[in-house]
């Protein structure tokens, strides 16, 4: 054994940490376990419980708790739903030598295809095959 190893013979303390204060628990107020609560959905728990002095579980379990107390709503709540008409489209050049495929905004699901410069309107479950052919007559009088 070599001397000064042994704890019995030569007690010795190498580190002393001194607490002050209270040394209690803290008490947390309503109001500020909310407020702590909402900055940590806006950042990292992490960051938070470091700024805080908390351990990471604890603000955790402050998140659980709150949102295990919210209120249930009464009666359904409905939010107001404004619809504003879609602003007008510029005019633009037609080209009537081009073939274009148009599509209708809202209205049944339907389709509107110009071809050659004629119009097709194809309303939601038509036949595709007779869809079709219609569209290879139109290519073809071309």
């Amino acid at each position: 054994m070599m001397p000064g190893d042994d704890v019995l013979t030569e007690p010795m303390a190498r580190r002393i940490e001194v607490f002050t204060g209270a040394g209690r628990r803290r008490r947390w107020s309503v109001d500020d376990k909310a407020r702590i609560v909402a900055e940590s959905y806006s950042t990292s728990v992490g960051e938070v419980a470091d700024r805080y002095g908390l351990s990471k579980t604890q603000l955790f379990t402050w998140r659980r708790e709150a949102r295990t107390k919210l209120p249930a709503p009464a009666e359904p709540v409905f939010a107001a739903v404004i619809i504003e008409p879609p602003a007008p489209e510029p005019p633009t050049p037609a080209s009537p030598k081009s073939p274009r495929r148009k599509s209708r905004r809202g209205g049944d699901g339907g389709i509107e295809l110009e071809i050659g410069g004629v119009v097709m309107r194809v309303a939601r479950g038509a036949e595709v095959k007779a869809v079709a052919a219609i569209i290879h007559a139109l290519k073809a009088d071309r």
